[in-house]
């Protein structure tokens, strides 16, 4: 059962712009990590961003450095992902997902306690 709620995906041409909100589904997202992740087609799934309990620290991904944005919103229980400029190899299911991690294992999906169900994003050229 899905603790976290994405939403925001959709069909998106090249160079344009989406975001993408995390919700907690009956938990509160206010003193947790939240990460997202990515997997495209026949790709392992990939690390994008993560954004400590109060946002002051943020991790972005290289591939996606100066394009995405992390933020949240504890009032709100919500997380979201900026997407800007979005290129054709952006295309795939992100999905958060929230936890205790800390430092660099926080790019390891694995140290993630709980996940949504993904939302799709497609980026056409």
């Amino acid at each position: 059962q899905a603790q976290l709620v994405e939403s925001g995906g959709g069909l998106v041409q090249s160079g344009g712009s989406l975001r993408l909100s995390c919700t907690g589904s009956g938990r509160t997202l206010s003193n947790h990590v939240v990460g997202w992740f990515r997997r495209a087609p026949r790709k392992e799934r990939e690390f994008v961003a993560v954004i400590d309990w109060n946002g002051d620290r943020t991790t972005i991904a290289d591939s996606v450095k100066g394009r995405f944005t992390i933020s949240r919103d504890n009032a709100q229980n919500a997380v979201y992902l900026q997407m800007n400029n979005l290129h054709p190899e952006d295309t795939a299911v992100y999905y958060c997902a929230g936890g205790s991690v800390v430092g660099s294992r926080a790019r390891v999906a694995g140290e993630y306690d709980y996940w949504g169900q993904g939302t799709p994003v497609t980026v056409s050229s």
